[in-house]
């Protein structure tokens, strides 16, 4: 009998975590990255309930996409400096050699240091790589892709890996990265769980909107 109610409790808290962290998700990818760092700084419990739901949901995958980002690190000279926007447990800095600056709304690791991703306490043209695993979020997309612009030395290489389904028209997305002073060096877009774009900085972000940067809220359906 108390096994029984055990595991219906287990359940309910179960139902209640993905239930809050479909919440979550939902203001995540709705509002800006300022209201994100806004609602993380009123309740830091709630992103580590985000990260547990948003970790639930990447096991499932055959393949982890840091994972790719950290094989194709470790094929670059370790003396290449990094950028990590969204950091999350900083998985990244610790698989690989290079100095890794490690962005995110909440330190769930002692290396992240806290901020707005459209603001990272970095100087112009400081590092080598910026990453972005499954960390664009937020609807000013253009201002924190802006960021990585203006991070990235000259050449630079920015690495994004996001959910496939979030991708509306990919075309429109890469020629939007154009505007924003990035050209196309490699798209993997082999997997129907995630997509890998590599970047070159090739110059400053052109003024103007780019309407093509746009992707879908990635949105968890209930199990």
């Amino acid at each position: 009998r108390s096994g029984r109610s055990a595991a219906l409790r287990a359940r309910m808290e179960e139902r209640l975590l993905g239930a809050r962290f479909r919440y979550l998700n939902q203001q995540l990818y709705t509002g800006s990255s300022r209201d994100a760092a806004r609602l993380f700084r009123a309740d830091p419990a709630a992103f580590h309930l985000y990260h547990r739901g948003f970790e639930r949901q990447v096991q499932r995958w055959p393949e982890r996409p840091v994972q790719r980002i950290v094989r194709y690190l470790r094929r670059r000279p370790a003396s290449l400096v990094v950028a990590d926007f969204g950091c999350g447990d900083c998985t990244l800095a610790a698989s690989v050699k290079n100095q890794v600056h490690c962005f995110d709304l909440v330190p769930l690791s002692p290396r992240v240091t806290v901020c707005d991703m459209a603001k990272v306490p970095l100087a112009a043209e400081s590092v080598d790589v910026a990453v972005f695993c499954l960390a664009l979020m937020g609807t000013n997309l253009q201002e924190i892709l802006g960021e990585a612009n203006r991070v990235l030395k000259l050449g630079g290489t920015l690495m994004v890996a996001e959910v496939a389904s979030r991708f509306e028209d990919t075309r429109a997305f890469l020629k939007a990265m154009t505007q924003l002073g990035f050209r196309t060096v490699s798209k993997d877009l082999s997997s129907s769980y995630f997509y890998l774009l590599e970047f070159a900085k090739t110059g400053p972000a052109r003024p103007g909107a780019a309407p093509g940067l746009r992707l879908r809220p990635c949105l968890y359906k209930r199990r």
